[in-house]
């Protein structure tokens, strides 16, 4: 009697402890409430309005409604006042579409250090049915800092085998993970590489040949080929749930998205994608400047990764990351932009733009990189990415240029036409410690 009442006590105890800490986390995490639907017409006005097609408008006004919108002119006949809805003067602000941002862990990992805040990555080394999406994390801290930069949708990846599985594009200011949900797009996959690198990024060594490619990539050959053979065939007399999962990649309505680099090894790539004949898409793409050409014939779409990094061999121009843009621009190929080595560092998207306009590209070829080519290799161009009647309201203003960091302030942002709270957390302490020391 006495050991059950000892359990008993224990469980409970145990259950408040779980129910405080809960409360605690809740109360500390300091998300902004996601907006509410949008409930009138409104109309921003007297704005530069850069469409994200190439386009610029001048003195622009810009209305939606239902979240969607439904007026776009330059030097409107009209007079706008409290009788249409709600009206924004926007004299000398910019209008841009919101920032996509692909290839990221955004609301899949909080803490990088602290393993219990990732959930990127499953056990294994073929998980194609492992969703990112059912992972997703809305009430994550790091999403109001790249929110509150212009960035508004990102492309959620999982991590960590092979085929590591299923991603998804995701509005970054939702409740729960199925209103965050734009569409489920793709399967990633690392490819192997040829050479392995020794040491690190502070004392890199050598390299030396990976012993083991061939194997890897005949692996990878036979993983595939099953799946293929699986889906081609009407019934099975036991489902297999990896296999299923990869059956967008051969009626084509998803995308395979493979992580390669090096020139040789994205070759490879290609031609693994062409005797499967799925939809590729590259990233990272370190290399992708060297087959331009190839490229742009074969249109394959390239995810560039991080462009303020070092090249990728000491051979290479040290200013070669920032000029590769400008080389696939020229080519015709169709790219983006994306910063894979650290989720957080998203809000900074609009800069690697603003350094690949000082490389080559123009000011509206640079914005397009990080917003309606990036639409249009997730598939999304239907519905953002660009600033057009009939596409979703979701856009930002800013005073100065949104893609130099010296100048680049958001005011307003609006995800499906409603208003999205920029407030974060750093924005919070800052504010705190002005006053503390009599600054603000």
């Amino acid at each position: 009697m006495i050991k059950r009442v000892i359990k008993a006590n224990a469980k409970n105890t145990l259950v408040a402890l779980q129910v405080l800490a809960a409360t605690s986390l809740f109360a500390q995490s300091e998300v902004p409430a996601p907006a509410p639907a949008q409930s009138g017409k409104i109309y921003l006005t007297h704005a530069t309005v850069h469409t994200g097609n190439g386009s610029v408008l001048q003195n622009a006004t810009i209305g939606f409604e239902n979240g969607i919108i439904t007026f776009l002119a330059e030097n409107p006949t009209f007079k706008t006042d409290e009788t249409m809805g709600k009206v924004i003067d926007c004299t000398g602000k910019q209008i841009y579409p919101g920032v996509i941002a692909p290839d990221t862990k955004t609301g899949l990992s909080e803490i990088e250090a602290v393993r219990a805040t990732n959930d990127y990555a499953e056990t294994g080394e073929f998980n194609p049915n492992a969703r990112a999406i059912i992972a997703y994390n809305t009430d994550s801290r790091v999403t109001p800092t790249v929110r509150s930069n212009g960035v508004l949708y990102a492309q959620t990846v999982p991590e960590g085998a092979w085929v590591s599985g299923t991603s998804a594009i995701v509005q970054l200011d939702a409740w729960n993970w199925e209103d965050a949900l734009v569409k489920e797009d793709g399967i990633w996959m690392d490819w192997p590489s040829i050479l392995h690198r020794r040491g690190w990024w502070a004392e890199p060594g050598g390299t030396e040949a990976n012993k083991d490619y061939d194997k890897q990539v005949q692996n990878l050959r036979d993983y595939f080929g099953e799946a293929k053979s699986y889906n081609q065939q009407p019934e099975h007399e036991k489902e297999n749930l990896r296999f299923e999962a990869m059956k967008g990649l051969f009626d084509k309505t998803k995308k395979l998205y493979v992580r390669v680099d090096n020139v040789k090894e994205m070759l490879n790539v290609i031609a693994f994608a062409e005797e499967l004949d799925v939809s590729l898409v590259i990233a990272g793409g370190a290399d992708s400047y060297k087959i331009a050409d190839v490229l742009a014939q074969k249109n394959i779409p390239v995810i560039l990764g991080t462009l303020h990094s070092l090249p990728s061999t000491n051979e290479e121009d040290v200013n070669q990351p920032y000029k590769t843009p400008a080389v696939l621009q020229k080519a015709g190929v169709l790219f983006c932009l994306s910063i894979n080595d650290g989720f957080w560092q998203e809000r900074n998207l609009p800069f690697m733009a603003g350094t690949a306009a000082a490389y080559g590209l123009t000011q509206e070829e640079a914005l397009a990189t990080i917003t309606s080519n990036t639409a249009k290799i997730l598939g999304v161009d239907d519905k953002i990415g660009t600033l057009e009647k009939g596409k979703a309201a979701s856009l930002i203003v800013t005073e100065g240029d949104f893609l130099d960091m010296k100048t680049s302030v958001v005011d307003y942002a609006f995800i499906d036409g409603r208003q999205v709270d920029l407030s974060n957390k750093q924005k919070t302490l800052n504010e705190k410690y002005l006053k503390k020391y009599g600054l603000n």
